[in-house]
């Protein structure tokens, strides 16, 4: 009975090695592609060129605030908010969020109506299309 079951176990060994060899040899599965355009995919983008453009390069405009990404969101609607450095729990100076499949952007706040407002939806466009330019 021993030597049946060892057999057994190796029978078993050489069936799941053939079946990982046939699964390899099949069709890959599809790649995330980077011009995803839902909701949370978008947002990632932007927040990732806003951090970099806005934040890091020392950009006078956004110097006196930082970035909040909140990406996960239950409601559907993943958003960045700009807040103040010396207030960063109060209200955001600026929303960017997104929702949906292809995403819907809006962008809003007391920075949409200063003299940034017409760059930062150009750059919010910009990077929700898939650039990752500054300018």
């Amino acid at each position: 009975m021993r030597a049946r079951l060892l057999t057994g176990l190796s029978s078993a060994a050489a069936i799941a090695m053939v079946g990982l060899l046939v699964t390899s040899c099949g069709p890959k599965p599809p790649s995330i592609s980077a011009t995803d355009h839902s909701a949370l995919s978008t947002m990632e983008r932007v927040m990732l060129s806003a951090s970099t453009c806005w934040f890091k390069s020392s950009d006078p405009s956004f110097s006196g605030y930082q970035l909040s990404p909140e990406l996960n969101s239950f409601t559907g609607r993943p958003r960045i908010l700009v807040v103040d450095k010396k207030h960063p729990t109060g209200r955001p100076s600026l929303v960017v969020q997104a929702e949906g499949s292809p995403a819907q952007l809006q962008a809003f706040g007391p920075m949409m109506s200063g003299a940034s407002g017409g760059r930062i939806t150009g750059d919010v466009n910009r990077w929700a299309a898939g650039s990752k330019s500054c300018t």
